[in-house]
């Protein structure tokens, strides 16, 4: 079993089996399910005191906070993607 990682960030990595959606911060029930995933402790918040540009969620419930923007990290989950011969 070959784990693929995906930089969101300040090295920060995540494993990109895991991920079910990346998506903007701006809309209110992202804003909701971001509330929601403090309240139940399963926030992880990426952005070292930044802006929180990505959120990316996770097969396991956990949401993820990224400074960077949702398209870049995409990039980065389908080089990784070609890159292991999976596209």
């Amino acid at each position: 079993m070959d784990i693929k990682l995906i930089n969101i960030g300040f090295g920060n990595i995540v494993s990109a089996s895991r991920v079910i959606a990346i998506v903007s911060p701006e809309s209110a029930p992202i804003k909701r399910i971001i509330t929601d995933a403090r309240d139940g402790k399963q926030l992880i918040d990426a952005t070292y005191g930044r802006r929180t540009r990505a959120v990316i969620i996770t097969d396991s419930g956990h949401v993820i906070l990224s400074a960077i923007q949702p398209e870049t990290v995409a990039n980065r989950f389908v080089i990784s993607k070609e890159a292991h011969g999976d596209a």
